[in-house]
């Protein structure tokens, strides 16, 4: 299937997932828990099928690339910011998630603006890791909601010191490949830059008239 088409079975699920969202929002105003954990529950298994999906058709598409990652940061970053505001989660972690995705994307842009070029930057370990315990840490929490008796007792406090941790560490490291990137990035620049000059017409001729002269 071709890498530019975007109505694909795949991209459908992510867009579902994506508009779930207000849904899970609503749901928690409105204090009806065992819905919006549903809801949450479901928006992760579709992120395991759409995946899934995609290799067995045989369908990934460059827009099925970004929005998936797109929709997995809408989901957990109003995740945070709901359950912070109702008071479910400490304000400041949802300070720390929501900082370092702003943060991160700002970031690429002005190195996009800067350079003319996307970073391209793999998921580290951490980062992963940062991922996995956000979604613990939002789960733990409509777990709770859904059934207070369900709550085990070190398990929460745990994963937020962990979750603030892991996201910490792993906005530095984004920090650090980005300045990597933007070094290597002016290095190559100027090798090409140099090259250009060198292999130029007009400077070679002016190099022979001086040896001329």
């Amino acid at each position: 299937m071709s890498s530019s088409a975007i109505l694909t079975l795949p991209n459908l699920i992510t867009l579902l997932r994506i508009g779930a969202i207000p849904l899970f929002l609503i749901l928690l105003v409105d204090e009806r828990y065992s819905e919006a954990l549903l809801v949450f529950v479901l928006a992760g298994v579709t992120d395991s099928i759409d995946g899934a999906v995609a290799r067995w058709m045989n369908s990934r598409t460059v827009f099925g690339a970004y929005i998936d990652p797109l929709a997995d940061k809408l989901l957990l970053t109003s995740s945070f910011l709901i359950l912070a505001f109702l008071g479910f989660l400490p304000r400041w972690l949802a300070i720390l998630v929501i900082s370092r995705d702003v943060i991160t994307l700002c970031g690429f842009a002005v190195l996009y603006r800067i350079t003319g070029h996307w970073i391209t930057i793999q998921p580290t370990l951490m980062g992963k890791a940062s991922t996995f315990l956000q979604l613990l840490t939002v789960t733990l929490t409509l777990v709770a909601l859904h059934n207070p008796g369900w709550e085990v007792p070190y398990v929460k406090p745990a994963a937020l010191v962990l979750t603030g941790g892991t996201v910490t560490v792993s906005g530095f490291q984004y920090f650090a490949r980005a300045l990597l990137w933007l070094n290597e990035h002016d290095e190559k620049s100027a090798d090409e830059w140099k090259r250009a000059e060198e292999s130029s017409p007009a400077t070679h001729g002016a190099s022979q008239r001086r040896y001329s002269a």
